[in-house]
């Protein structure tokens, strides 16, 4: 972003983080830099607005947050470098433990350490990796505007990676579980999760590896006073703005991170007033279905069931 000039493009997917959306949408305007977003399952419709766009930038996620949508990494970068574009990929979701955009061609990758990095949902900071002489560059910007990390906040993160590889396969089997649990309830209509698809060609990328620790859902025929009483009935997770703690945790993305579309813009990416986001901790996984089915339980009434 900091190499974008006014007359620029992005092109970027729809289905990110809504802060992420909202800088793109919102604030990049205000500076005369455009965004195009494009669905970047649809390889056809992406390389030809690259090709019609001429953007300085492409950018997505691993696993879109969130709706858990996978793209072709090795696709995206190499038809964005066949239009002369960098590629930035934020990977918060799947973690260098599952997916390596760098070794797939990406220009440079993006995490928020406070997440799977951190892992025990006590540090806030961030990471960006690229290449040694673009980092040089970087280092010196971030110094001008302040955004240095704290020594204990690196120590923390450093903490959670000595553990990454164990928490990320615990987050990834429970995960599967729970999906799974979810895809077969009535009071469910749609399950969210890298792991019950084909992803054709973006299987690769995980290198035989598990598919992470997030799942979102659908509760069926539902809207913001169901999905209340669905969090006020939880017991094990919680309720909160982060993910990739040891503990499970929901958040409900209509209110929270994606507040800043409009139902409209939440319509048109698939986010739903009836859907949850949850970060499968690594408790036992039997427990964090058994949450779910009282929840859900308080939610939906039972002619529904």
């Amino acid at each position: 972003l900091l190499d974008a000039r006014a007359g620029d493009t992005i092109v970027a997917a729809p289905d990110v983080y809504g802060a992420t959306y909202a800088i793109l949408a919102k604030l990049a305007p205000t500076t005369g830099i455009e965004t195009v977003f494009v669905d970047f399952r649809d390889l056809t419709a992406l390389e030809r607005t690259i090709a019609e766009t001429k953007p300085k930038l492409v950018y997505c996620e691993t696993i879109s947050n969130p709706l858990m949508r996978v793209a072709d990494l090795a696709t995206v970068v190499r038809l964005a470098h066949a239009g002369g574009a960098k590629v930035l990929v934020d990977n918060t979701f799947a973690t260098p433990y599952l997916v390596n955009p760098a070794r797939l061609g990406a220009d440079g990758v993006v995490h928020s350490a406070t997440k799977y990095l951190g892992g025990h949902g006590d540090v806030t900071g961030g990471v960006f990796a690229t290449s040694a002489a673009r980092a040089d560059e970087l280092r010196e910007v971030n110094k001008l505007v302040g955004s240095v990390l704290g020594p204990f906040e690196a120590w923390l993160i450093l903490r959670g990676l000595k553990t990454l590889p164990l928490r990320m396969r615990q987050h990834s089997a429970n995960a599967a579980k729970v999906a799974a649990a979810l895809a077969a309830d009535p009071r469910v209509a749609a399950v969210h999760y890298p792991g019950a698809a084909d992803l054709g060609a973006a299987e690769a990328q995980f290198n035989g590896r598990e598919r992470g620790g997030m799942v979102s859902f659908d509760i069926a025929n539902a809207g913001k006073p169901e999905v209340f009483r669905f969090l006020e009935a939880l017991e094990l997770a919680l309720p909160a703005t982060t993910l990739g703690d040891v503990w499970s945790l929901v958040l409900y993305p209509a209110i929270s991170s994606h507040r800043a579309l409009t139902p409209e813009q939440r319509a048109d990416v698939g986010i739903g007033d009836g859907l949850v986001r949850l970060s499968v901790g690594i408790e036992d996984a039997e427990d964090v279905i058994a949450d779910l089915d009282r929840a859900l339980s308080a939610a939906v009434p039972a002619a529904v069931r």
